[in-house]
């Protein structure tokens, strides 16, 4: 007897690029309009041209040790092994209107700042001119780390993509969407008087909008992650709102405060409301990772099973998110308490009653910002199952 030839698995027919489909056509209109926004948005808030403030009156460069020409700096046992002295070193100045200059400068090494130069050590320096308009060096703050950084995002980047073919470089794209919007949008609308609270949500939809499209094309199934997110991050941000009024705690409480207002004194910035945005931004990675995990789960879920119910696809929701917001809520308590790692030493060190540690502003501040990012996550569970059960799943007939 002849051996039964095997049924091949019957493939889906590619969808050809042209002529797009109605899918497509609709993605990238959408996609179009959420690049103009930014565009055009980035430019209207640009900040008018005005005074110089004091940090753009300095003048930075970068600088390449070629010689020492001495140094007393010595190992101290307070600082752990850091040599602390004085360095008098001769630079070549590599960036700016200076570039190639050779100058002299002397390096003050101390526990806090501490840039312990050798030959070929590239540092910023900072640069002014004396009565005859000759270049000298004010200081030396920091190293040139530039090239270290740029490096670590390059190796990131190419991992990204290595690992996740065309999805790392949507991703890649999404991200940089992101945070162009943060700095391009929100921060300019924020000092320029709009309310930070809903400006953050809207930047949160916003960025929200195009990472998911780029991620996952236009579907219901990023429909569904992109209510679920914009939902979700709305609750953290009402749950951080009404337990700032009830404390009460709010913008004026964070350490950044009184710097803000004394450099932003002539804008129209608000800062009540930045711990609540802050609060909004932060939480937003966690939360969209969570509604797209379980819209997408639904989504195989219907593609596997097409006459699953939408009652049946609910309850699948929910127990995939039950798994997912017990570790992201853990992970985004841990995130901010690494943040503040500092601050909880300080307080093992000075040995403060815990009626203190509770009732202080900073901690205050650091639990207000995890529990309610946490509950920004819990939430979106519920919500993207419910977004996915009526968008996903199939009504059950009517008994006639």
């Amino acid at each position: 007897m002849g051996q039964k030839k095997q049924k091949q698995p019957v493939l889906p027919e590619k969808q050809p690029l042209w002529p797009p489909s109605k899918g497509r056509i609709a993605g990238l209109i959408v996609g179009l309009c959420l690049l103009l926004i930014l565009v055009v948005g980035g430019v209207l808030l640009q900040p008018e041209n005005g005074e110089l403030t004091a940090a753009q009156k300095r003048n930075f460069a970068s600088a390449r040790v070629t010689d020492i020409l001495a140094d007393d700096a010595q190992p101290d046992e307070w600082t752990e092994g850091l040599r602390v002295g004085s360095q008098y070193l001769e630079l070549e100045i590599l960036s700016g209107p200076y570039k190639g200059a050779v100058l002299e400068a002397i390096n003050y090494l101390t526990a806090y700042a501490n840039v312990d130069c050798s030959l070929g050590t590239r540092v910023i320096v900072r640069l002014d001119v004396d009565d005859n308009g000759d270049p000298y060096v004010v200081s030396i703050p920091n190293y040139d780390r530039g090239i270290v950084l740029v490096g670590m995002l390059v190796v990131f980047a190419l991992l990204l993509i290595l690992i996740g073919g065309k999805k790392g470089v949507m991703a890649l794209l999404g991200l940089a969407y992101t945070l162009a919007g943060i700095w391009f949008l929100l921060i300019p609308m924020v000092l320029k008087g709009a309310p930070s609270i809903p400006s953050a949500i809207f930047i949160a939809a916003l960025t929200a909008a195009a990472s998911l499209l780029m991620l996952t094309g236009f579907s219901r199934k990023t429909l569904c992650a992109g209510l679920g997110c914009v939902c979700g991050v709305a609750a953290a941000g009402l749950f951080a709102w009404i337990v700032g009024i009830i404390t009460p705690i709010g913008g004026f409480n964070m350490s950044e405060a009184e710097e803000l207002v004394l450099r932003a004194y002539d804008s129209p910035l608000e800062i009540r409301g930045l711990l609540v945005s802050g609060i909004l931004i932060a939480a937003l990675g966690a939360v969209m990772d969570v509604a797209m995990s379980i819209s997408s789960a639904c989504h195989e879920l219907r593609t596997v099973d097409p006459e699953i119910t939408s009652g049946r696809l609910f309850r699948s929701g929910m127990n995939i998110g039950r798994d997912a917001m017990g570790t992201m809520a853990n992970t985004l308590i841990l995130a901010f308490a690494g943040a503040s790692f500092n601050m909880l030493l300080l307080f093992q060190v000075y040995h403060y009653p815990l009626i203190q540690i509770i009732n202080s502003d900073t901690m205050a501040i650091e639990l207000i910002q995890s529990v309610a990012g946490s509950v920004g996550i819990i939430l979106t569970v519920p919500l993207v199952s419910l977004f996915a059960s009526l968008l996903l799943g199939k009504k059950k007939k009517r008994a006639g």
